[in-house]
């Protein structure tokens, strides 16, 4: 179980020293059993299209016909309270603060993501490829967030854990890093090491723990060889008083502004609810 001092955990000199070198931090566990439990059953709820209230997801989830594929669906927070309850949790916010050194954190979008095992069948079909989350964020003003990577499972490579390219979120954005659908992983290795140090570490995650890794660090997962599935819930973060960079490239997001965002307008909105403003 979770105790009291893991919910009041403040991050330390040497968290955000580890955070600064290596692009991610791994904090303690932060979810106890019980919420564990409620966050697997709202997974199977939202995959049977089981919602609470009546809105539907930011990307409408459809099932693929391959059962080994990897299932993803952008702010669940929009229709599942218990998943909406974990990536506002203002424990996260205060801790995704510290780390980035900002007064205020709001939520850009969470993602439920469920990767089937596949057990040993020689497939990729479940691999997220190498990329950098600001690859697809663009149109922020500000490349310094963060994501909150929370198991729900013991997790490592075994089951598909992340593995990130440690430091890689100091060699800023690099071009066509938008590739999480990519499955070939040695492919796109070659691609962005491009003569840089790449060295792989898995992020092992008890239950219950979360990875908090930098907009810019290269991160991606291999198979899940076991029989059981690999589930997650994401929290992306950004600092508060992040704006629209309008005509640099196009996300959903942009369409919460408004019928008309201008460039410079802020992602302040209720679609951004504030997980932790410093008093």
């Amino acid at each position: 179980m979770t105790t009291q001092a893991e919910r009041t955990y403040k991050i330390t000199a040497q968290d955000k020293e580890v955070f600064e070198r290596d692009g991610y931090w791994i904090s303690p566990k932060l979810l106890d059993d019980d919420q564990i439990q409620r966050i697997r059953e709202a997974h199977e709820r939202v995959w049977a299209g089981d919602y609470d209230g009546d809105g539907l997801p930011m990307n409408h989830y459809r099932p693929s016909p391959n059962p080994d594929a990897l299932r993803k669906l952008d702010n669940g927070w929009w229709i599942n309270d218990e998943i909406r309850r974990t990536v506002t949790d203002p424990l996260i916010g205060e801790l995704a603060a510290d780390l980035l050194q900002t007064d205020e954190i709001r939520l850009w979008h969470d993602q439920v993501i469920y990767k089937p095992g596949v057990g040993d069948k020689m497939t990729s079909s479940g691999n997220v490829g190498w990329h950098q989350d600001y690859g697809y964020w663009q149109c922020s003003s500000n490349a310094n967030m963060v994501t909150v990577w929370i198991a729900l499972q013991d997790t490592d490579l075994k089951n598909g854990g992340m593995m990130t390219i440690v430091g890689s979120h100091k060699w800023g954005l690099i071009p066509d890093s938008d590739s999480f659908f990519n499955t070939n992983m040695e492919e796109l290795k070659i691609k962005y090491a491009d003569g840089r140090d790449w060295v792989e570490e898995p992020c092992i995650l008890k239950a219950g723990q979360a990875s908090f890794h930098h907009g810019l660090t290269f991160h991606g997962s291999g198979a899940n060889t076991t029989h059981e599935p690999r589930m997650s819930v994401v929290a992306h973060l950004m600092p508060g008083g992040t704006t629209y960079r309008a005509g640099i490239q196009r996300h959903d997001n942009i369409r919460l502004l408004g019928p008309r965002p201008q460039h410079g307008q802020p992602f302040g909105n209720a679609y951004f609810p504030v997980l932790f403003q410093r008093a």
